[in-house]
């Protein structure tokens, strides 16, 4: 059976759509067959993240009103076996996104043989953020370390509990954190908030904790997921983060400056 996996946030540009990429090029890397979803109808920046926005012909919008099917939508990555990504419109309202259209697009995903279904949310609660969110078996609620950020993360945690599919058959969505763009001189400066004050507000498992890098903003431009970067720290991070959504067991790196050497820490590749 597939598992659906929403990476979701209550605030726009803390890297949804990069830790969507990185995730779901992680699992296929090691072997499973996934699928990644973007929800964001009319602004579809996953596509340009993957490096296929031009080979994008039908989306999940042509699919859900049958104006093509899956396989025709469905775009195969050029790097990783196993990975396959559904563009979202830019054309259509969020709308034209149906709780029996998602429903049907996801349940013929899992008879295609996917494990694993990631799905892009789009920043908030509106309509397409419900969508993404509703048939989740797994949530990845991605926050900056600041307060309005996680303050809005823990409403998006309160609306997986009472509004989502599972809320509704009694039981609980699995709900992890991840934490991007840490930076632990900031931190020491009291400018960021540390990972254990982001803990104590959200009291949600810790998925991961993805260094504030140059690499990814250069990954995102270079149409890479910045997983594929074995070198830099956030790619080893987000390795790590699919490592524990795997279910193993791995220490957290890149939370403290005593855990990089002074040379590493002036002149390092971050």
């Amino acid at each position: 059976m597939a598992r659906i996996i929403v990476v979701t946030s209550g605030k726009g540009g803390v890297g949804k759509t990069t830790t969507s990429a990185a995730i779901s090029s992680g699992l296929a890397l090691r072997g499973h067959k996934t699928v990644v979803v973007d929800f964001d109808i009319g602004l579809r920046n996953l596509d340009i993240i993957m490096n296929c926005e031009r080979r994008v012909v039908y989306d999940f919008v042509n699919v859900i009103n049958g104006e093509a099917n899956l396989r025709q939508a469905l775009i195969k990555d050029k790097r990783v076996d196993n990975l396959y990504i559904l563009p979202a419109s830019q054309t259509r309202d969020k709308d034209a996104l149906t709780v029996e259209g998602v429903e049907k697009v996801l349940q013929d995903l899992a008879a295609d043989g996917f494990e694993y279904i990631v799905c892009d949310s789009p920043a908030g609660i509106e309509h397409g953020a419900f969508m993404a969110l509703y048939f989740a078996d797994t949530a990845i609620v991605v926050a900056n370390p600041e307060v309005s950020s996680v303050r809005d993360s823990d409403r998006i945690l309160g609306i997986l509990q009472s509004k989502s599919r599972r809320a509704e058959q009694g039981e609980r969505v699995e709900e992890c954190l991840l934490l991007t763009r840490y930076n632990p001189v900031r931190v020491e400066r009291g400018e960021m908030l540390s990972v254990e004050d982001v803990e104590d507000i959200l009291a949600t498992r810790l998925l991961g904790v993805i260094p504030e890098s140059e690499s990814v903003l250069k990954a995102s431009n270079q149409g890479v997921p910045v997983i594929h970067d074995r070198e830099s720290e956030a790619g080893q991070a987000y390795d790590d983060a699919v490592a524990r959504l795997l279910g193993e067991d791995r220490d957290h790196r890149f939370l403290s400056l005593e855990s990089r050497g002074l040379f590493k820490r002036l002149f390092g590749r971050k």
